[in-house]
């Protein structure tokens, strides 16, 4: 008998372990690991990913799995043994790990299908499956299993014959056409003609000659009939109507001018060539290419693309999710066509299904996507490149937490090649790891064009505001947009606030109108004169008056996008301003729209937030403008400097990337501040070296290993004695020079109506942590699903807060 060891699609702890399933007769040699089953689990239906196909099991009773889900695995060997590495790292549930892996589709309620990969295939179909497919393109895969067909499904689809389809119930289902074919030979077509109407007589005439099904629309559009004559055709016999299947296109109504790769500078050169050679080896290294904003880091990450394909292999390439522009799609469907899918949270549920698909059925050889594109199930994999790589979106702040740059080496070292990390301000982390010599390190110390990088102003504002200055804008910097407005060129200004105003104030009692739900002051938007809670969503209408005492003297305090752009309005008539936030960015393609508009320069002025930051590049654009350089200096955030100064230095890099020179304004409360200061002068090395040294005073990465342990609970007193007993628990676990901090109560106390305390454990060498841990989360998980303490563990925290 043969036994599938199967992890059941339960997060929990006490479930987390593979369970023993008989596989049935008529399924021996069909299972295979990596595949979805639908199992009994106590009195439920479960979904589970079979990891392990064996001999025999040491329950003596065994279960009979129930349906299988898939013809082909959906994981491979190596994906598989990726979910248990990132169960030991990351602690989290086997079956969080394997989810993570697949698209959101294919984590719902779906129906599956076989379908004939093309109408000339029918007569290669096994004798068995021939009289299911004699009318139909596609046929259910509850009628293979009727007919226990499974053997000679699974063969038709190893062979291309058939393909798995799986039709997604409440997510997404399959895009389908209309198509007309012949439902009879050519001959008996050709006799039946003379008694046709003329318009079916049309009809008909047009399929004989295309010899091939036709969509329905091009067919009437090009005769110019109606639906009446093929209708007739159809009840006579003589025509058969199918529903094809089309992947999605996102990019369908884009024309991509196909690109040539462009000479290369000294030092591009030099850094492809380490690349390439470890390329050609086949040899697991990993490169930091450190290049300043404009070096032409794509463009060495293209031509190395050019060489893995050319070796035979695949190519994944991440990016930012916010650098994910339609500026940078068209840079690599330009240079390699239809052999990219591109993954992004702009897609719907269903284009990231069909992308996804396109990798799984090898139809692509390059993924070009944002975090979770890690996951691309590729099995000849020639090079994983991580572009802005000290990007902290890569992190994953949900099960499973995990750094998609970890799970990249991880990856290339199975698969026995290089990882590049491309950035101009490398991580500490990562630029620690080159400076020891882990990682190889490539330098482009200058901007591919002529004009070197930005000179950069730094203006301090008290100082505009003891000489009277009361507005948001300095004087150098609104003479300098005045300046462009005359001469033509483009300005791109950037402040890390979306909303009217950061918070809203009584003036008579002092009240701060905050969510009910969160320990936070709403945001005034403007539009709908609603108030905003930017962590939970709750929403309210704007109050005439004060809550607390009933005072009409209500002030808004703090400055966000729409403020700005109102007051850009107001000292700038003139100007034409686009305004790019989340509020302005929702729709879908909206984002596109308003960077096309930009870059048409029917607009003067690009004002935004984070999103303007990283991957834009405008030739016209010759000013950049920081508004509150500070909004992330004073956070409680052991990297609040490290992200001040990249995020400085990312802007800054919009500007002058071409023939024109360009101009940075950094307005600021803190203009000593050496984050502040560096950005200014470009100086990364200077501010590696600062850094460095008040990491290893404090006891902060990479000098220490940091873990957050998070609980929340509706009750303050409950969260706050379950985190004095975990934090009493790990210090007896741990060795004298591990550190235990806190608990303390979290820098937002309270989310989502749960109240938030922490303790952060910092250490070196400690062998034991791992399993005290897990300790912790299988004391408390129980307790947590009974509406006790939820307790989150992060072994390696990117959010503080």
């Amino acid at each position: 008998m043969k036994v599938a060891s199967v992890i059941v699609d339960v997060p929990s702890r006490q479930t987390d372990r593979p369970f023993d399933y008989a596989i049935p007769e008529r399924w021996q040699g069909v299972i295979q690991p990596g595949m979805r089953v639908t199992v009994p689990f106590g009195a439920r239906r479960l979904q589970g990913f079979v990891v392990e196909v064996k001999d025999h099991s040491d329950i003596k009773q065994l279960k009979p799995i129930e349906h299988v889900l898939d013809v082909v695995p959906v994981l491979n060997e190596e994906l598989l043994d990726l979910g248990r590495y990132l169960t030991e790292t990351t602690l989290c549930f086997a079956i969080s790990a394997y989810q993570a892996m697949l698209p959101a589709a294919m984590r719902a309620k779906y129906e599956k299908t076989l379908r004939l990969t093309d109408e000339r295939n029918r007569e290669a179909l096994p004798d068995d499956l021939k009289p299911l497919f004699v009318h139909q393109m596609e046929v259910a895969w509850k009628d293979i299993e009727a007919a226990s067909l499974w053997r000679a499904a699974q063969k038709a689809v190893q062979q291309g014959v058939l393909e798995a389809v799986y039709e997604v119930k409440e997510k997404a289902g399959k895009k389908t056409v209309k198509h007309a074919r012949l439902a009879v030979p050519d001959k008996q077509a050709n006799d039946a003609l003379a008694a046709l109407p003329s318009r079916q007589k049309d009809v008909l005439s047009f399929l004989l000659e295309k010899g091939e099904a036709v969509p329905v629309a091009e067919l009437q559009a090009a005769l110019g009939v109606s639906s009446a004559p093929l209708k007739a055709l159809v009840d006579k016999g003589l025509v058969v109507l199918n529903d094809v299947e089309v992947y999605r296109d996102p990019y369908e109504h884009r024309t991509f001018q196909p690109s040539e790769p462009p000479a290369l500078t000294p030092a591009q050169e030099a850094a492809l060539a380490k690349i390439a050679a470890s390329v050609r080896a086949g040899e697991h290294r990993t490169f930091l290419l450190y290049g300043v904003t404009g070096s032409g880091k794509t463009e060495v990450y293209m031509q190395a693309i050019d060489e893995v394909l050319r070796q035979g292999k695949e190519a994944i390439v991440l990016v930012p999710e916010i650098s994910l522009t339609p500026q940078m799609v068209e840079r690599f469907k330009g240079r390699f066509g239809p052999k990219v899918a591109v993954l992004h949270s702009g897609l719907s549920i269903g284009e990231k299904y069909d992308e996804w698909r396109k990798i799984h059925r090898k139809e692509v050889q390059l993924v070009v996507g944002a975090r979770s594109a890690v996951f691309a199930p590729f099995e000849n994999l020639g090079m994983i490149i991580i572009d802005e790589e000290h990007e902290t979106s890569y992190k994953q702040e949900e099960m499973p937490r995990y750094h998609a740059r970890d799970v990249a080496i991880y990856r290339a070292r199975r698969h026995s090649c290089p990882v590049v990390l491309g950035s101009a301000t490398p991580s500490l982390e990562t630029f620690a790891r080159a400076a020891k010599g882990v990682y190889e390190l490539l330098e482009l110390p200058e901007r591919v064009s002529r004009q070197g990088l930005p000179s950069v102003h730094v203006v301090d504002m008290r100082e505009e505001l003891r000489s009277g200055n009361r507005s948001m804008f300095s004087r150098r910097l609104l003479d300098g947009l005045r300046a462009r407005l005359e001469r033509g060129e483009q300005a791109v200004l950037f402040l890390n606030r979306r909303g009217y105003s950061t918070f809203v104030m009584c003036r008579g009692c002092g009240y701060v109108i905050r969510c009910p739900h969160c320990d936070i002051s709403l945001t005034y938007h403007r539009a709908g004169e609603r108030m905003k809670c930017h962590y939970c969503g709750h929403e309210e209408p704007l109050a005439p008056r004060c809550p607390s005492c009933g005072s009409e003297h209500i002030r808004f305090f703090g400055t966000g996008t729409q403020k700005v752009e109102e007051e850009l309005t107001r000292l700038l008539p003139k100007a034409r301003v686009i305004r790019m936030d989340v509020d302005t960015t929702g729709r879908k393609g909206a984002h596109e729209e308003l960077l096309s508009r930009f870059a048409a320069k029917e607009a003067d002025i690009l004002l935004g937030t984070q999103m303007i930051a990283k991957g834009l590049d405008f030739p016209n654009v010759t000013l950049v403008g920081v508004l509150a350089a500070d909004t992330m200096l004073h956070l409680p955030d052991f990297r609040a400097a490290e992200k001040t100064f990249q995020l400085l230095t990312q802007v800054s890099g919009r500007a002058g990337r071409h023939e024109l020179p360009g101009e940075v304004v950094i307005q600021t409360y803190t203009p000593d501040h050496y984050s502040i200061e560096l950005a200014a002068r470009h100086d990364y090395r200077a501010f590696y070296r600062r850094e460095m040294m008040l990491r290893k005073a404090h006891g902060y990465p990479p000098y220490y290993y940091l873990t957050l342990i998070t609980v929340a609970h509706q009750e303050a007193p409950a969260a706050a004695k379950t985190a004095e007993k975990i934090a009493a628990y790990m210090r007896k676990q741990l060795s004298n020079e591990a550190v235990v901090l806190g608990p303390v109560a979290s820098p937002i106390a309270r989310l989502h109506d749960r109240y938030r305390y922490q303790c952060m454990i910092k250490y070196k060498r400690e062998p034991n942590v791992t399993a005290a841990l897990k300790a912790v989360i299988d004391r408390y998980q129980a307790d947590a699903a009974h509406g006790g303490a939820a307790i989150t563990v992060d072994t390696n925290p990117y959010m503080m807060m």
